[in-house]
């Protein structure tokens, strides 16, 4: 290594898992705030704004409750699979809601186009 060259910068660990979070739209700000927080567990995530239909989406508004649908936000976070736990810890401690639901899948294939 040359001494005037700059240390080699170690890129961040490649993402194993997809997690997705889905929650109120009355919590989205709430939870975009902790997720910015946890910077040492997620570089970056996604936000959808969608619906969410069935027997265990409480439909709280009026508009909701005739349309038959709640609206909803789905947060999508590409990460290492042994920082889902914490994450989902630290998500639980802060803001232990059952409305906010989530999942995670294995993530096969992750990368950017150039």
């Amino acid at each position: 290594m040359n001494p005037s060259s700059p240390p080699a910068v170690s890129a961040p660990a490649e993402p194993h898992c997809l997690l997705t979070l889905v929650l109120p739209l009355a919590l989205e700000e709430e939870v975009l705030d902790l997720l910015h927080a946890q910077s040492a567990l997620l570089q970056g995530f996604s936000i959808f704004h969608g619906q969410g239909v069935g027997a265990g989406v409480p439909l709280t508004t009026v508009m909701e409750q005739v349309q038959g649908r709640a609206r909803r936000v789905l947060v999508q976070a590409a990460l290492r699979q042994e920082d889902v736990a914490p994450l989902l810890a630290a998500l639980r401690q802060a803001l232990p809601s059952p409305e906010v639901t989530y999942w995670a899948v294995p993530l096969a294939l992750s990368g950017s186009l150039a």
